[in-house]
């Protein structure tokens, strides 16, 4: 509590003639004025004698102290550490004896922190409470005791919020509800994701089947697209096109997939053979004709291939090895229409027309992870490249719905249901957010935050089935393909944290472009 009486020196006369009554002198120009306080009204104060020393208080009039006193700082007189009210209640009293120039520092966004931090967030009666204990201290009349304007320091019990307390380890939404418009940096409310593609690419002859791959990204940002018995190759930086292959007429195009260095990429094909090809020379440099049927998936694992096909198995290729295969994998009952290795290449997830989620192992010829709480077919997988072992997969039109495992503890960790059939997902590499795509009922595309699963953005345009997702080699976009004949970009996610704010992608355009792909 803070005392502002500055009583003249009592004289010999007066101190002999000093009744009950009378209380010691506190001089207000020594800093312990502060800390000093009242004696307590349980206790009576007793004559002085004019012989004994003004300095040398009785028994009876010293402050009593109990054990253990924890004080609030509710109630404390900001000014002393320059932490003024906020700026709000300080303008209303700017024009009162308390205001001075000095008041501006207070006002800086690191003393707004601060106070905030310290005290908890301004609420109508603080700011009114403060405000006023503010002008009650700079004012040179008597302030006793216990008055409301000044505030009582003794007390046990505080306003401040629990969530004051934890200011230092907030997240991003907490900070902007207990610090608002301090962190303008990052912006208020979710970000903001485009609702419509900023480039249409018309894909004739694109396939419209559920169980087929036919677009995939490399990381030379080279799209390649199957459209009929053709692949095509298009140059997300030059918009060029180039056509790679032509299988003829008896041959039709099932699946694409890059290797993971950009230069060579696997063709399916509906034969069941297996094509590598340069994409650098538009040379094919091998075939290996090892299923009895259509190649439907693909996934690269360094120089290992992995294929699956309708005849229910999944073959290893070394592609530095002779043989066609190294391995053959079996379990599924139906055909094998998803295939993704993990970011370390330690698992491999693939799902089936069975309905069945499988995780494999580099050497293992049977799953060492068996899912069954799918009811349609799984063909959506994706590796979470944040966390280690955790997988997510959709299920087809009879499931709608996307489920989380975590293939280290071997435990089913939460499910979505969709309200559509889920064609395929993908992760984000620059934050914990996936996309879906999905066909029936309603042909939609959506960016989903983990782990809380909540809709980012809902993206629609797609006339058929999204049946195809691919993402670009920053991150940032994606591109859909559908039964529509159409081939769609969209900026979904935001650049890594490690890029520059103003750097811009060769592919990043805003400005809505169409053209054909052939």
């Amino acid at each position: 509590m803070d005392h502002h009486l500055t009583p003249t020196p009592p004289s010999p006369m007066e101190n002999s003639a000093a009744g009950p009554s009378s209380k010691p002198p506190t001089p207000a120009s020594t800093p312990n004025s502060r800390l000093a306080s009242a004696p307590s009204s349980r206790h009576s104060a007793t004559p002085t004698h004019a012989s004994a020393p003004a300095s040398a208080p009785t028994p009876a009039s010293r402050t009593v102290y109990s054990d253990r006193f924890i004080p609030s700082r509710t109630g404390s007189n900001l000014a002393l550490f320059d932490l003024a009210p906020s700026p709000s209640a300080a303008s209303s009293h700017e024009g009162g004896p308390g205001a001075s120039s000095g008041s501006a520092p207070a006002a800086s966004p690191y003393c707004t922190l601060l106070r905030a931090a310290l005290f908890g967030p301004d609420t109508p009666d603080r700011v009114a409470s403060s405000a006023t204990a503010c002008s009650s201290s700079s004012s040179p009349g008597p302030s006793p005791v216990g008055n409301p304007a000044t505030g009582n320091i003794f007390r046990f019990k505080t306003e401040v919020r629990r969530s004051a307390k934890r200011a230092l380890f907030l997240g991003e939404e907490e900070e902007d509800a207990l610090f608002p418009g301090i962190f303008t940096t990052r912006g208020a409310g979710p970000r903001k994701v485009p609702r419509s593609p900023y480039k249409v690419l018309d894909a004739p002859a694109l396939q419209d089947d559920f169980y087929l791959n036919l677009v995939d990204w490399s990381s030379h940002n080279v799209l390649a697209v199957g459209l009929g018995n053709c692949v095509y190759l298009w140059n997300a930086c030059s918009s060029k096109v180039t056509k790679l292959c032509d299988l003829g007429v008896d041959d039709n195009v099932c699946s694409v997939g890059w290797a993971q260095r950009g230069t060579h990429l696997a063709v399916g094909t509906n034969q069941g053979k297996v094509q590598i090809w340069d994409a650098t020379r538009c040379k094919r440099i091998r075939t290996m004709e090892s299923h009895r049927m259509r190649v439907g998936a693909l996934a690269w694992s360094s120089s290992l291939l992995s294929s699956g096909s309708r005849d229910k198995s999944i073959l290893h290729h070394d592609i530095r090895a002779q043989e066609d295969y190294v391995s053959k994998l079996t379990g599924h009952k139906s055909e094998v229409c998803g295939l993704k290795w993990s970011y370390d290449n330690r698992q491999l997830a693939s799902g089936g027309n069975d309905n069945r989620l499988f995780v494999w192992n580099p050497h293992s010829v049977q799953p060492v992870l068996k899912y069954t709480e799918h009811t349609a077919a799984v063909k959506a997988i994706a590796w979470s490249p944040h966390l280690h072992g955790l997988l997510a997969s959709g299920g087809g039109t009879a499931d709608r719905c996307i489920r989380f495992w975590n293939t280290t503890t071997n435990t089913h960790l939460s499910c979505v249901d969709t309200g559509s059939q889920v064609c395929n997902l993908v992760w984000s590499k620059n934050v914990n957010e996936l996309v879906s795509t999905h066909g029936y009922s309603q042909n939609q595309i959506i960016v989903w935050r983990y782990p809380t699963m909540s809709k980012l953005a809902t993206l629609t345009g797609h006339t058929y089935r999204v049946l195809y997702l691919a993402i670009s080699p920053d991150g940032q976009t994606i591109v859909t393909g559908a039964g529509d004949e159409t081939l769609r970009f969209w900026n979904v996610f935001p650049s890594p944290k490690s890029q520059s704010s103003d750097s811009l992608s060769c592919i990043g355009g805003t400005s809505f472009v169409r053209s054909y792909i052939r």
